[in-house]
């Protein structure tokens, strides 16, 4: 990350600027040199579930760069009048249906996939629970219940884990769910979130736009992963490439 880039242009914002290596500084348990091997997502995952061990907060709104406010928010989206957080969390319908619909298997198989993998972790049983997407609320306590109850007594740490089960998403909630370190307040997702292109195909053909979305999401997010301008007549790539990508979209195969 170029620090220096963000110190000039938020100088005149109440920004604190944090580099990831202080933030895994606070756990001695991570080996900063196996840390920096890592892909850029899997160490974004133990950087940002890393970040309670600073003290700054005890409760955060996780948010990615793809992440766009498209209405006013305020304390209270995202924190209870108790000064609860709510967690995100419901079946995962709304991606899932889609899915179905467009012949998109592989997508519910993996989130089930995933949701098994996580529940026999922690020997729940019982519905899976997606407890994103992006961007969470989190809480220093769940973090903390989860390092002292099932971590530490197994000498691991987040880095550990996340090799073991790469969705910080589902560490966090199986581990409310678990210790319950926090009263649980769920809430749907904050942001509408683009995972792939043919959802906001299926939004555009539909004439939903941010005005529409402001009614019911706080933001947006464009996954980076296949942005490309996010003008699909002018985006990059070959011709064929190009040519072949819209003839997709038109035969609802994007």
């Amino acid at each position: 990350m170029d620090v220096s880039l963000f110190k000039e242009h938020l100088a005149n914002n109440p920004a604190v600027i944090i580099e990831d290596e202080s933030i895994l500084e606070c756990n001695t348990k991570i080996d900063m040199n196996k840390f920096k091997g890592l892909h850029g997502g899997t160490s974004q995952q133990i950087v940002k579930s890393e970040f309670w061990r600073t003290g700054l907060s005890d409760a955060y709104v996780c948010l990615d760069s793809d992440s766009m406010f498209i209405r006013p928010f305020h304390v209270r989206d995202f924190i209870s009048a108790n000064l609860a957080p709510y967690t995100v969390i419901d079946e995962g319908h709304e991606l899932l249906d889609l899915a179905l619909q467009l012949g998109k298997l592989d997508i519910l198989e993996n989130f089930y996939r995933e949701s098994i993998e996580m529940q026999n972790i922690f020997g729940r049983q019982g519905k899976s629970y997606s407890f994103g997407p992006n961007p969470p609320i989190w809480h220093r306590n769940v973090w903390e219940s989860l390092d002292k109850e099932y971590l530490s007594p197994r000498g691991m740490s987040f880095y550990d884990a996340t090799l073991m089960a790469p969705v910080e998403l589902n560490w966090y909630g199986e581990a409310l769910l678990k210790y319950k370190a926090i009263p649980l307040l769920p809430c749907q997702p904050l942001f509408k979130v683009y995972h792939y292109a043919w959802q906001l195909d299926d939004d555009t053909r539909a004439n939903i736009g941010h005005v529409e979305l402001s009614k019911i999401y706080s933001g947006v997010i464009y996954q980076s992963a296949w942005d490309r301008k996010m003008d699909w007549p002018s985006e990059g790539g070959a011709l064929p490439s190009r040519i072949a990508r819209r003839l997709r979209r038109l035969l609802r195969r994007v």
